[in-house]
């Protein structure tokens, strides 16, 4: 009886801890910020500004013209490595393939930075 409760009040937790996303951390640079253009309020980015950030402790990625700096979710994502292979690129595919679950269409958004600047 003790460990069913006990097995219960743990997957509670966890299910807690995935489904409750953790705020970004701002991965950008006095110098990135230097580059950037507004745009009514809105940050863009060229795709040569977005492809310097393309490791693990500095990672954004475009998402379907629309800039997002998950460096603080590399180590957390489920798929491990996986969020890297379009580390400073367009991941809008890998993005929408499926095996992302519905909620991280909501989750992505606390990782918005800024537009790709339309070439």
């Amino acid at each position: 009886m003790i460990a069913i409760v006990v097995a219960v009040v743990l997957a509670l937790l966890l299910g807690a801890f995935v489904l409750i996303p953790r705020p970004p951390k701002s991965g950008h640079t006095k110098n990135d910020q230097s580059n950037v253009k507004l745009n009514k309020g809105t940050k863009l980015y060229t795709k040569s500004e977005v492809s310097l950030h393309n490791k693990g402790t500095d990672c954004w990625i475009i998402i379907k013209d629309k800039v997002y700096d998950v460096t603080s979710y590399v180590e957390e994502h489920p798929g491990g490595d996986a969020i890297l292979a379009h580390a400073g690129d367009d991941s809008t595919e890998g993005f929408y393939g499926p095996q992302h679950a519905t909620r991280v269409f909501d989750m992505i958004e606390d990782f918005y930075i800024g537009d790709l600047e339309k070439s």
